[in-house]
């Protein structure tokens, strides 16, 4: 809305030029959601704390974690607020993909705030069951998929972008719509199972939104896009911003989320950065490069389907506990080594990929 309101007057007062460039409202984005969360959060902690909003710590994890009960959840509410207003300040409103972004994140956000409460505010330990949660989560998936499916502009309709390689597309067909689905209902419930210990997940979340703000904003440069051989999605540099005000929450947050966390951000705020994140890579058809720069999100999961189908069918467990930053520490591992060594290989990922924008 402010960018709109400045870039009016531009005419009459040539500085204000300066906000049709994608780069300076992303500069404006990471540090406006960045202030917001950080001014707001001691409010947000004090509030939570006040209402009895604090999580419980099942008896069943790691020892060292039960000294954790009584802190306040839910403060994922904190991060979608201040990456939401911070992108209807400085977001073009006129373009879908924003438009879409803020649905994803809003969505995403209120099916894990419906998990919360019944955790939390009903002291339901099960919370929303499972059928109810992934079912609302396919359905928002759902629409973003046919969103995409039935857009007459796009001419990448149903392509799956294979990097490494100059423009390799695969036609996904008919099945782009569950790809879809797998992509961001996975990313959702990634990130919410690594979401375990104090900052894992939120840093992580903004190694990620750094990388992909690279992503989006070459795939909507014409020029950037055809020297680097990427596809070039008009429209979606505008999701530059989006990145921006998710890292200056993530930032914002990490301050309070790290460890000794001050708050945690619950399922309201894990599965809608998940969700968030599984739909910038459908938009820009970047969905393998995700699992790149996600590859920690993608092991927690695999770490977690691989203890329980062994468990069930040998009836042994394959890491001490899952997920598998768990498994480090029952083995002695201090929480915040596992931290800091899980951000490495995050950081490492994250370069990783970018490699792939030249070796095509």
């Amino acid at each position: 809305m402010l960018y709109k309101l400045f870039y009016y007057f531009h005419d009459y007062y040539t500085p204000l030029n300066v906000f049709r460039y994608i780069t300076f409202r992303t500069a404006l984005a990471i540090i406006t959601s960045l202030i917001i969360t950080f001014i707001a959060a001691p409010w947000v902690i004090g509030k939570l704390r006040k209402l009895c909003v604090t999580q419980y710590i099942r008896d069943d994890g790691p020892q060292t974690h039960l000294k954790k009960e009584g802190t306040p959840t839910m403060g994922g509410i904190l991060i979608i607020l201040s990456v939401v207003v911070s992108v209807l300040m400085w977001g073009d409103l006129s373009n879908k993909f924003i438009l879409i972004m803020i649905a994803a994140i809003t969505g995403f956000g209120l099916i894990g705030l419906a998990d919360d409460y019944l955790k939390v505010v009903k002291k339901d330990p099960k919370g929303l069951r499972g059928w109810y949660k992934f079912g609302a989560q396919i359905v928002l998936a759902l629409a973003i998929g046919f969103s995409f499916y039935y857009d007459p502009n796009d001419i990448y309709i149903a392509k799956l972008s294979i990097p490494f390689f100059k423009k390799w597309l695969v036609d996904l067909g008919w099945f782009y719509i569950p790809f879809t689905i797998l992509v961001i209902v996975g990313s959702s419930n990634a990130v919410n199972l690594t979401d375990g210990i104090d900052g894992l997940a939120i840093g992580l979340v903004g190694v990620a939104s750094l990388a992909n703000a690279i992503f989006v904003y070459i795939s909507g440069h014409a020029g950037f896009s055809q020297y680097l051989h990427v596809l070039y999605l008009p429209g979606t540099g505008e999701l530059t911003v989006f990145c921006g005000a998710l890292f200056g929450a993530a930032l914002g947050f990490l301050w309070y989320n790290s460890y000794p966390a001050e708050v945690f951000m619950g399922d309201v705020g894990s599965l809608a950065l998940g969700g968030a994140l599984g739909t910038l890579a459908v938009i820009t058809k970047q969905e393998i490069i995700l699992a790149i720069v996600g590859a920690i999100f993608v092991i927690e999961t695999f770490s977690v389907i691989i203890q329980v189908a062994s468990f069930k069918f040998t009836g042994k467990r394959v890491f001490k506990m899952a997920p598998i930053h768990h498994h480090f520490e029952v083995k002695g591992w201090p929480e915040t080594k596992v931290i800091i060594r899980f951000w490495i290989v995050g950081i490492i990922l994250a370069l990783l990929s970018l490699t792939t924008l030249k070796v095509r």
